[in-house]
């Protein structure tokens, strides 16, 4: 039985990480979300809080004190969420600190993750709640890797991903050995507003977007049209990755991202940060919506 399901859709949540691991149409049971093999990349869409990508050595500095942070973050790997509140086609899931995580990220917090299918849309709405009474620094975002391998006989040479506006925008260049962001840039659009999926598109890991003008991606196919889109009105940067030669693509909206080479490791001035007032609370929400021609 799928966790969650409306008239359209249905999807699976796993616990651990609160991580979406499938949506499928109820009328012909199409999978959109990547398989996760494990002698690829064993993950389908991780949820990634309280920050982006590498840091440098793997740790920041807040007040002097230096802390380790996995890639990321620590919400992917998490088996302690709890489902909150549940209807057919609406759940929340939360993750609240606890003294293992203080060791590691020092604030009182609770994060939300609400996933909620509306007809062909599925809206991933987040939320994070300082319950301390000190500043809090992070970044969020999405993970979600998507097949591209629906057709048969088709090829991931066939799939494209169409922005919403013209384009100049270029793809920040990630240091291979540390995934740290350099100062380089690489122009990878193929037209004004596509990026063609090939094989080697990832060899030098993530495309890493800062100044896109877009706030809405399509995945297509050039025979079959599109396939959905992804709408990250709210979220400043958008990372695109699959590892080479495999048959998905993530589209990653992201407030925030990797350490640049050149940090000072504080959590404060790091790119992208959040800075979050003690008792407030900050919401973000990116949605995925599935071609309806695609689920009869």
């Amino acid at each position: 039985m799928p966790f969650l399901e409306n008239d359209q859709l249905k999807i699976d949540i796993k616990k651990k990480g609160a991580e979406l691991c499938s949506i499928r149409s109820v009328k012909n049971n199409t999978e959109f979300i990547w398989e996760a093999n494990p002698n690829i990349w064993g993950s389908h869409a991780p949820n990634l809080f309280p920050i982006i990508g590498a840091m440098k050595e793997d740790s920041y500095i807040y007040n002097g004190k230096k802390y380790s942070m996995p890639k990321h973050g620590f919400v992917r790997s998490n088996d302690n969420f709890e489902v909150v509140s549940k209807t057919n086609s609406k759940a929340t899931f939360q993750l609240k600190s606890n003294d293992q995580l203080r060791i590691i990220y020092p604030f009182e917090f609770e994060f939300l993750i609400t996933y909620e299918l509306k007809g062909n849309e599925l809206l991933i709405h987040h939320k994070v709640k300082n319950k301390d009474d000190k500043t809090m620094y992070f970044s969020l975002g999405g993970h979600p890797a998507f097949a591209c391998s629906l057709f048969e006989g088709d090829t991931y040479t066939d799939y494209f991903l169409e922005f919403e506006k013209g384009e100049n925008s270029k793809s920040h260049l990630l240091n291979m050995a540390t995934g740290l962001v350099t100062k380089k840039t690489k122009a990878v659009f193929d037209s004004a507003k596509t990026i063609n999926l090939d094989g080697h598109l990832f060899n030098e890991d993530a495309l890493i977007f800062k100044d896109l003008k877009s706030r809405q991606v399509a995945l297509k196919h050039k025979d079959k049209g599109e396939i959905l889109k992804v709408n990250f009105k709210g979220f400043p940067f958008l990372g695109i990755w699959a590892k080479p030669n495999a048959p998905y693509v993530c589209i990653e909206p992201w407030i925030g991202i990797a350490d640049a080479e050149n940090t000072n490791q504080l959590i404060k001035e790091k790119e992208g940060i959040v800075t979050l007032e003690p008792k407030k609370s900050f919401k973000a929400t990116y949605s995925i919506t599935l071609n309806s021609n695609l689920l009869n």
